[in-house]
């Protein structure tokens, strides 16, 4: 600015910048604005000299961050001052003000355009400057027309007619009809032989904005692109103040090869063989050197050319070249190179005759998959995963499972994924595919979902000379001292089907197989002991003729459960006692399980392949995925077979849709397996955003896997009708034309995601709000599911997380606007820091027409999501109740107020609260015992040990002792347990079932009574 004899502004800044703190700089912005606006009231006694001084005041105050509602009539009004002082100030205050949408501008319009036809050159290159700054569908339609005459002239000079070329690409941006294609192709084709680098640069910059819409219109301008390429290669009639470390207009280079990338191929032979002969040159002459800037300036123009050599399909020649320069790359110290020499090379891999010759960097791949910077391990392992085939599959994933004991968290989930597909796809033999993928559960169970030792349990049913050797291989990893919860599983059903196979090898006879499961059992969660149960029962029935002893403990374990207050295992235990009496009639009804349908593999189908766009489109999604961060947008558009479309890296992990029949045929199968009677409409029509996405996976899992489809769940919301009656949960802003009410109760709905780990928390006529959780010891990924349920977006959307001080919580960036009937889900990372009953609180904001709705949410990141359940034996209860005696690590407290609830209905509280109930311990039945063990980043997992009394005569008061070995935990837990017991609002509990008429378990409705959020809306 120029701000030489002003001494007002001067004085005026320097006082600024004396203030000692924020509060003195208010006060003397205050003042100043006061008195600005005190004299433009007496606008007519003001010289041009004072209303420019106080409206380069404005622009500093605005500028300091600091709203300027007034004093706009009088920036618009220097505009059109003579002379030019004046007229600079009115133009950049102006265009720093005023929007596009900004009534004043209307009274400029006249102006400006009479500056743009002026002959003053000066005035003309303000008037571009703010109009191309500006932008606005009026300015478009009222100066186009003298904008472009502009540009075309060849009486202006090349400051003006570059200032009106990037004045035309913004207006067309804003409205591209100003650009009539049928009189522009020409004209664009003759502004491309334009000498001056700084228009001619303007110009490609235009063009390329016009052929991402219409390439057919310009392809006048292809041989145009071509020979600017070559004057820039060969370094012809390059002005000196156009060479950037000695490279001939790099940006020029990167906007022409741009521009290229949108024309489908060239056929014109010569057009052709020169652009390749240019870029060869550059492919040649590119090289890492050790000045920074030189490097990415020439790194800049070798990558656009990869590109458009991959976009136009060259020879394999010229590709071999590429990719041995990329090669070198790979190898470089600099981590930003190696990055973009693995980006590239993955890109490449599209490319179908490239394959053998990248495998020759293979190793040097490998090595990257070690870099420090996780970035880089994602990129190469990106490249291993599109490089590998059948050749060189054994090798690849033999390192991906080398790599996986040492590799990030963040990665394992990713990795192992892939590692699964890739053995899946190239297996040498099927022997080789179980070793794989045994070993890849049993190094990184937490990280494995479901539906892959659902794949390995099919390859294993439907093909028999792999039977033996899979259930030798599951007997191996049982006699490991501790192995996952995962392998438990799958090692189970296969023995359990199997194990007949293995009856003559030492230590896998009937008995030794069930005792070596057996012991597994007191280790495992209650979604695994129906398994182990159908195992067990599998074994009974091989075990022909019937071993007395072995029959003795089988019959044995099935009577403990039949109790259980876990519906499936009741159930379960229940039938298999019966049907374990019909002596060899066992062995028809449990005979082993039919081969599984064909069908494309659920892990093939989450392994989309991302398409390579152009290098426009690559920049445009990249730029989109910044704004969204880790935000993936969901539409609910879908191709029309059916299969989903993929959104950049997210797509491999992304679940697929199942149409109606698929969904039917899954429930059927499982169904089928699990002994039950499941019907499915598929023509039922959804209406709930949410649905897909907080349901459970329709995967054709292996028979005892207790898949269930619970439709309250499926459609998004919990399972039981909730009053919509917390309509002061929303805190309204600004002046609404209808308040925003919440449907639904928030407070049900919070306490309900308490006891469970997916489903609805808020919901409105405008936005449904949706949690899918998992937690693991003190670690866990929470994903909010934000759903517009309108045809219009949901604008100035706002989430932020107030996390209470014993979580640390990172949450990826929310975007400002969700489309219509679209969903966004934002990642949560919680890592709990030490014992604390304090809730996260979710501050969302968003904009829908005229209404501002803002609402405070509390997120059920509580306690209880880092307990563990532990079921203890007498021999290790007692010893640690004894070991701690008295405060603070035992505390006793007797509680009053207590809801009258049953015995029973208190443990089902406790086991949905993530606390083991212990039966037997306590020779009182009266009394209950529960065990839970605890996992913090501040202390070592925490072994919690809960004793409740209960007086028969009077439910309504009990005697609590809790235990741990930290005495916050033990004071918290206390605490937590009293909340459930006495403050959390309830319903009536439902009548009591009718007892079973036989020792088979009558028909219930298994999906309500699992569902840990509808069995406490039935107890309470």
């Amino acid at each position: 600015m120029a701000l030489s004899g002003m001494r007002g502004l001067s004085v005026f800044i320097s006082d600024i910048r004396n203030c000692q703190n924020k509060e003195q700089e208010r006060l003397r912005v205050d003042k100043e604005l006061g008195n600005i606006r005190t004299r433009f009231k007496n606008e007519k006694g003001l010289t041009p000299y004072e209303k420019k001084k106080y409206v380069w005041k404005m622009l500093y105050i605005y500028m300091l961050g600091y709203d300027v509602d007034f004093g706009h009539m009088e920036a618009v009004s220097l505009i059109s001052a003579p002379k030019y002082p004046e007229k600079q100030v009115g133009y950049i205050v102006t265009s720093s003000l005023l929007n596009e949408n900004h009534d004043f501008l209307r009274l400029a319009i006249n102006t400006v355009r009479n500056d743009i036809i002026g002959r003053n050159e000066t005035f003309q290159c303000l008037a571009l400057t703010m109009v191309g700054n500006i932008g606005g569908r009026e300015f478009a339609e009222s100066l186009a027309p003298d904008v472009q005459k502009l540009l075309i002239s060849s009486s202006c000079r090349p400051l003006v007619r570059k200032k009106a070329a990037l004045c035309l690409l913004r207006l067309y941006r804003k409205n591209p009809d100003v650009v009539n294609v049928d009189g522009w192709s020409d004209r664009m084709a003759q502004l491309l032989d334009e000498r001056d680098l700084g228009v001619l640069t303007s110009c490609m910059s235009l063009l390329v904005a016009l052929v991402s819409n219409n390439h057919e219109a310009y392809w006048s301008c292809v041989p145009k692109c071509v020979k600017t390429l070559e004057r820039l290669a060969r370094n012809q009639d390059i002005p000196q103040e156009y060479t950037y470390y000695g490279i001939p207009s790099p940006w020029l280079q990167v906007k022409t090869m741009r521009a290229l990338q949108y024309y489908p191929t060239i056929e014109d032979p010569n057009t052709r063989r020169s652009l390749f002969e240019v870029l060869q040159r550059i492919l040649m002459g590119t090289d890492v050197v050790k000045n920074v800037n030189k490097n990415n300036a020439s790194h800049a123009v070798l990558f656009e050319a990869l590109a458009l050599v991959m976009h136009l399909d060259a020879e394999k020649e010229m590709m071999s070249q590429c990719v041995a320069l990329l090669g070198k790359f790979i190898a470089v110290r600099e981590p930003n190179i190696r990055y973009l020499g693995l980006e590239n090379m993955t890109r490449m891999l599209m490319v179908t005759d490239v394959h053998d010759i990248i495998k020759r960097h293979q190793a040097q791949i490998i090595t990257s998959l070690k870099d420090p910077d996780i970035s880089i391990r994602r990129r190469a392992l990106d490249l291993l995963y599109g490089m590998c085939d059948v050749s060189n599959a054994k090798d690849i994933v033999e390192e991906l499972l080398q790599y996986l004991s040492t590799a990030d968290f963040a990665m394992r989930e990713e990795l192992s994924l892939k590692a699964a597909i890739l053995a899946e796809k190239f297996f040498p033999d099927l022997s080789w595919y179980v070793d794989v993928i045994l070993q890849l559960i049993d190094k990184a169970g937490d990280f494995v979902s479901d539906d892959i030792w659902f794949r390995v349990v099919q390859f294993v049913t439907n093909n028999e000379d792999l039977q033996p050797y899979a259930a030798a291989k599951a007997r191996e990893y049982l006699d490991k001292p501790a192995i996952h919860e995962t392998m438990v599983k799958v090692s189970a059903y296969l023995l359990g089907e199997y194990s007949h196979l293995l009856a003559r090898r030492p230590g896998c006879s009937p008995k030794e197989i069930f005792s070596v499961i057996h012991e597994k059992l007191p280790t495992v969660s209650t979604t695994t002991i129906p398994i182990l149960l159908s195992t067990y029962a599998k074994i009974l029935m091989h075990t022909q003729p019937p071993d007395p002893e072995l029959q003795k403990h089988v019959l044995a374990i099935f009577s403990k459960y039949e109790s259980c207050i876990d519906v499936e295992i009741q159930q379960r235990a229940i039938e298999y006692f019966a049907l374990s009496r019909k002596g060899a009639a066992l062995m028809d009804i449990l005979a082993e399980m039919p081969k599984f349908p064909e069908r494309q593999s659920a892990l093939i189908k989450k392994a989309e392949v991302a398409e390579v766009d152009t290098a426009e489109q690559s920049a445009i999604k990249l730029r989109a995925q910044q704004h969204m961060s880790n935000a993936l947008v969901v539409t609910d558009q879908q191709p029309s077979n059916g299969t989903p479309q993929s959104v950049g890296q997210l797509s491999l992990v992304k679940i697929p849709s199942m149409s109606g029949d698929e969904h039917a045929s899954a429930v059927q199968e499982l169904s089928q397996a699990n002994g039950t009677l499941a019907t499915v409409d598929p023509q039922s029509p959804s209406t709930d955003l949410l649905g897909d996405l907080l349901g459970p996976l329709a995967i054709e899992g292996p028979p005892g896997a207790a898949v269930q489809f619970e439709p309250n769940v499926v459609s998004g919301l919990e399972g039981v009708p909730i009053p919509a009656d917390d309509a002061a949960a929303i805190v309204p802003v600004g002046k609404e034309t209808d308040s925003v009410q919440p449907i639904g109760n928030i407070n049900e709905r919070f306490y309900a995601l308490c006891l469970k780990d997916s489903g609805v928390l808020y919901e409105d006529p405008n936005i449904q709000i949706g949690i899918k959780a998992e937690w693991r010891a003190q670690h866990g990924r929470l994903v909010l599911f934000l759903g517009n349920k309108n045809t219009s977006p949901l604008l100035s959307v706002r989430a932020q997380i107030l996390p209470p001080a014993h979580l640390k919580i990172e949450l990826s960036l929310v975007p400002e606007t969700i489309p219509p009937r679209a969903q966004v889900q934002c990642p949560l990372e919680i890592m709990n820091l030490h014992p604390s009953r304090d809730v996260a609180v979710l501050d969302f904001s968003y904009k829908f027409g005229t209404n501002m709705a803002n609402v405070k949410l509390r997120l059920p990141a509580v306690l209880n999501k880092f307990l563990q359940p532990l079921t203890v034996s007498a021999d290790e209860f007692f010893p640690q109740w004894r070991s701690l005696s008295g405060p603070p690590l035992k505390l006793q407290e007797v509680v009053r107020g207590v809801r009258p609830l049953s015995l029973i209905d208190m443990a089902n509280i406790f086991t949905s609260s993530r606390l083991a109930v212990c039966p037997g311990l306590d020779p009182n039945p009266n009394n209950l015992i529960a065990s839970t063990t605890f996992y913090s980043e501040s202390i070592r997992p925490m072994l919690c040990l809960i004793r409740i009394e209960t007086d028969p005569a009077d439910r309504t008061q009990l005697r609590m002792t809790v235990a741990s070995g930290d005495p916050t935990l033990t004071l918290e837990m206390k605490e937590f347990i009293k909340e459930q017991l006495v403050s959390i609002p309830t319903a009536p509990p439902p009548p009591a079932p009718a007892p079973p008429a036989a020792p088979v378990a009558q028909p219930t409705n298994p999906a309500a009574l699992t569902d840990p959020g509808a069995l406490l809306a039935g107890l309470l």
